[in-house]
């Protein structure tokens, strides 16, 4: 008969390792100790999502069962834990997606069938009352998982903020924190009932030898010759949907490669509009910088990314230290590319000094209509049509038509160019209702950076964001890396109110997602490549030199 004392005095100071070992051997009390060790972690974590006290041992029953008969593929027996809590989250998700119901709803009692006798007068579950856990729970499910976890821990691991700060892989300094913001969200009058009522509810040995019951009938766990696929990498996937991570993806694919081209031909236009060797160099710096400064505002947040997947202890630091990069960015990109359009005014000015002889062609005369081109048709006095292919002078003023396109462009339907602000803009710098740029502003904002009302991107800021790499938004934020939003949030780091959480999942859930991708896709390809391709072929058709 099992003796949950021998195993606990016999066992005390044994390592996960040696007693993984050990349960490898055949010995089930040493997986007796395991379940005691662990017992209270895997069911706090599977009751602060289910709200059910009952169901929440079931399934960490169901939990310690299959890590017994899989134990053989643990490869590092030290991080027995996380194994654990991968195998529990798990089983939480699949029943959480078999039933969908209210939690407090299927609260009851747990029978444990085949349990060995025992003095203790009957499970707390058992002497509570239905109304009672129900109560519970409709006090707890208003505080975001993020702060319910360490709160149901530390009441069930008799209040210590150290037990808690291990068993979650935190800081006792983020425990403390979120054990504040947790018990705020409490309300007053249901806290003491709470506190009261999860002291009570914490397994004890009844549960321990409910699962080496479970167990006993089960075969020694085999010693796996190739281990499967790591369960780390289950948990994560669950975070976001897979349309969810398909459209971050998309997103990022789609920018980069169309950013690619979009470089490729504003670098064969900018050859075309030189007309020294000095032009040409900067036109290569120009392109170089512009693009390449993105490429390491990239490497830098999937660097971030990797470090807060890593160290999830720093998971705040690291999300905010991601925003502050990318409002660094937005801010300072801008401004640097101003100056660079700048610059090549300045050098156009002084190599028609210094090299006079290389703008004898009509063509390049300051005004020529190869160079610019303005329609007759005019409505209240604007042109319809606006356009400058040629470098700029110094003293050029911004291109102004209903329809314009140059390196400052302002139209009062649509603007192309370095600077482009209209109504629908496309640009380096995009402003306007909808725009789409390398860093946009708008009510509907796209770019690698984009602000707006809704914005999506690379990253994306705004009051409703979707970011492959970065989002933050006052309410709702989504997307593959930092998600940052007031109400709702869902990606691999995500922090708000409601945060990887079933509300969280069916705001973003949509059974139009298929058709927003394929809208989203063709736009960016058509509002990007059709343009900068269109103007490139006019530059080299009216500027481009033959041979």
């Amino acid at each position: 008969m099992f003796n949950s004392t021998k195993v606990m005095t016999e066992r005390t100071g044994d390592s996960d390792a040696e007693l993984v070992a050990a349960c490898l051997g055949g010995d089930r009390e040493a997986f007796a100790r395991i379940v005691e060790r662990y017992q209270r972690l895997l069911c706090s974590l599977a009751y602060a999502t289910t709200g059910s006290i009952s169901e929440s041992e079931d399934l960490a029953q169901e939990a310690f069962v299959t890590a017994w008969q899989q134990l053989g593929k643990l490869r590092e027996p030290e991080k027995l834990k996380p194994w654990l809590c991968t195998i529990l989250r798990h089983r939480v998700g699949r029943a959480l997606r078999r039933d969908r119901k209210n939690p407090a709803r299927q609260a009851g009692e747990l029978i444990v069938e085949a349990a060995p006798a025992s003095d203790e007068p009957c499970t707390t579950h058992q002497a509570m009352k239905r109304e009672e856990e129900s109560l519970l729970w409709q006090a707890l499910e208003g505080v975001p998982e993020r702060y319910r976890e360490p709160l149901v821990l530390y009441y069930r691991e008799e209040r210590s903020v150290s037990h808690v700060a291990e068993a979650l892989d935190l800081t006792e300094s983020a425990v403390k924190q979120r054990l504040v913001r947790g018990r705020k969200m409490l309300k007053e009058r249901m806290l003491a009932f709470v506190e009261g009522a999860l002291q009570q509810s914490a397994p004890g040995p009844v549960f321990t030898a409910g699962v080496v019951a479970a167990i006993a009938t089960l075969g020694t766990p085999a010693k796996a010759a190739v281990v499967g696929a790591s369960g780390a990498a289950a948990s994560k996937a669950g975070v976001t949907t897979a349309k969810t991570a398909w459209f971050a993806w998309l997103v990022a694919f789609t920018a980069t490669i169309s950013g690619a081209i979009s470089t490729l031909f504003a670098v064969r236009a900018g050859l075309d509009q030189s007309r020294t060797r000095n032009e040409r160099r900067y036109t290569i710096v120009v392109a170089s910088v512009v693009f390449g400064s993105f490429v390491l505002l990239v490497l830098a947040m999937l660097g971030l990314k990797w470090a807060a997947l890593h160290w999830t202890q720093q998971q705040v630091l690291l999300a905010w230290l991601s925003q502050v990069l990318v409002l660094a960015f937005a801010i300072g990109w801008p401004v640097l590319f101003a100056r660079l359009l700048r610059g090549s005014r300045e050098l156009r000015r002084a190599e028609r000094l210094r090299q006079p002889e290389a703008f004898r062609d009509a063509r390049d005369q300051i005004g020529s209509s190869a160079g610019e081109y303005r329609s007759r048709l005019k409505l209240l006095g604007v042109p319809l049509l606006h356009f400058r292919f040629a470098l700029p002078e110094p003293d050029s003023p911004p291109v102004v038509g209903w329809i314009a396109g140059g390196d400052r462009a302002i139209g009062i339907l649509f603007a192309w160019g370095g600077l482009a602000v209209a109504p629908v803009s496309v640009g380096g710098i995009a402003i306007g209702v909808f725009s789409l740029g390398a860093v946009s502003f708008g009510l509907l904002s796209l770019g690698s950076i984009a602000f707006g009302i809704l914005a999506l991107g690379a990253m994306g800021i705004g009051i409703n964001a979707f970011g492959s790499l970065s989002a933050m938004a006052w309410n709702a934020a989504a997307g593959g890396g930092f998600n940052l939003a007031g109400t709702y949030a869902v990606g691999p780091i995500a922090l708000a109110a409601h945060a990887n959480d079933e509300a969280a999942r069916n705001y973003f859930a949509s059974p139009h997602t298929d058709l927003y991708l394929m809208t989203f896709f063709i736009v960016v390809i058509v509002m990007t490549l059709v343009p900068v391709i269109l103007y490139a072929r006019a530059v080299r058709r009216r500027l481009g030199r033959s041979g």
